[in-house]
């Protein structure tokens, strides 16, 4: 159920925010095996928020470079690069645009459409805001957390091996993290 009556933000201030790159990571992390997960990041190429008055009718517009791919392994890395799942070559980037905010409890919920090799799916981030503050260089600065679930095979991320073992190499699941900070724009 969607609660309608607005929570408060303290510190919340309207205007165009930009994240701030260095402060801001794309994780994820996948089943490896069926017995780990295997965690990696992803560069953020641009980010702009428009926050208006009401925090609800927020529009979140994000652009991921697929090159930048890092889990710490670079023959996975150029795998992952590679035709068999992202085809960096052909399909730069990631992008989300957001279609809504609302407040469910005490979650904010950002609705979105995720798209991923030209396959573009509606999904749901639910957001937890860090907070509100001025930087020593009088930036004003918002953190939040974000955090969803994909399939990987419905965005056409379908590569995988068999185990001798039975079970599958990558797991369909990908947990999806984001850390942001940005700054409003004077």
């Amino acid at each position: 159920m969607t609660d309608n009556t607005l929570t408060e933000i303290p510190g919340y201030k309207a205007g165009t925010w930009v994240l701030d790159a260095s402060h801001s990571e794309v994780g994820f992390s996948v089943r490896h095996m069926m017995i780990s997960k295997v965690r990696g990041t992803f560069a953020v190429a641009e980010a702009t928020i428009v926050a208006p008055e009401n925090p609800l009718d927020l529009t979140l517009d994000a652009k991921v470079d697929v090159a930048s791919i890092n889990t710490k392994d670079e023959g996975r890395d150029n795998h992952l690069r590679s035709a068999d799942f992202f085809d960096a070559e052909t399909y730069p980037n990631i992008t989300f645009v957001s279609t809504g905010v609302r407040q469910q409890g005490g979650d904010f919920l950002v609705d979105g459409d995720l798209t991923i090799k030209d396959v573009t799916k509606s999904v749901t981030f639910t957001v937890e805001f860090g907070g509100f503050g001025t930087d020593p260089w009088g930036n004003y600065k918002a953190g939040a957390t974000a955090k969803t679930v994909i399939n990987r095979e419905e965005f056409g991320l379908t590569w995988n091996a068999a185990l001798e073992t039975g079970g599958v190499l990558v797991g369909k699941d990908v947990t999806i993290e984001l850390d942001l900070q940005g700054s409003i724009q004077a």
